[in-house]
């Protein structure tokens, strides 16, 4: 079966539609979303439409990075088979229509982990602030300098993993913090690990509804937190 991981936190304007959008694939998958929102009326909404869905509802917000792992966590608890796991957001800035050329290339270049990369000639970035756009592109100018990982987005969420990857992830990462900086780290501890790791274009649209969740002090963390990800690269290529 494949699974897909939504984080949601204050997203009740977009939830229902990606999964809406989803559906309309007529993809055979299992969606599992990550519920932040303190609100029980938030929670009993989404729940009353019809989707094949599992929510996991957490006592706080957690942080981005630490929902994929906890959604991972719960899959391979599941008595399933696990054909793979993607993970992306609940604002529509990922386009869910992208996911059947996505899993296709995933499959054919036997992939471990796969990035839609905001930075590819073909790639488009729809929408998005100035200022945002060029933090964004600073931080992954950065993450590549450090990291020394040849592809060209670090940081979107919008991805897929294999069981073997999932696996592998899953006890190692989540330890340097729990936001957008984990994307890095568990990029590099499977780039080191001699996973398969590659890239594909992709169209990223900024949200149209709600406010985005990043905040100051996680684009703070995510900064300290690459430095802790480049002691982990050095101490790879020390063994």
């Amino acid at each position: 079966m494949n699974f897909i991981i939504i984080p949601c936190y204050n997203e009740a304007e977009n939830i229902n539609k990606i999964l809406g959008k989803i559906n309309e694939l007529k993809i055979k998958n299992l969606i599992v979303v990550i519920v932040d929102d303190s609100k029980k009326s938030f929670l009993n909404k989404i729940k009353s439409q019809k989707f094949k869905v599992i929510y996991l509802k957490r006592k706080r917000k957690s942080g981005r990075g630490s929902a994929i792992l906890f959604g991972i966590s719960h899959i391979l608890k599941l008595k399933k088979k696990i054909n793979f796991i993607v993970e992306m957001d609940a604002d529509l800035s990922h386009n869910p229509k992208e996911l059947i050329n996505n899993i296709n290339i995933f499959k054919k270049r036997k992939i471990d982990l796969l990035i839609s990369s905001r930075y590819r000639k073909k790639s488009l970035i729809i929408n998005w602030p100035i200022t945002r756009k060029c933090l964004s592109y600073l931080s992954n100018i950065l993450s590549r300098l450090l990291l020394q990982i040849p592809i060209t987005d670090y940081t979107n969420g919008f991805r897929i993993y294999s069981l073997n990857a999932a696996r592998f992830i899953l006890p190692r990462c989540g330890k340097i913090g729990d936001g957008y900086i984990v994307l890095s780290e568990i990029l590099t501890h499977l780039y080191y690990n001699n996973f398969k790791v590659d890239e594909v274009s992709t169209i990223f649209v900024n949200r149209i509804r709600g406010k985005s969740n990043v905040t100051f002090n996680e684009i703070i963390n995510s900064f300290l937190g690459l430095i802790k990800i480049w002691n982990i690269k050095k101490k790879y290529l020390k063994n």
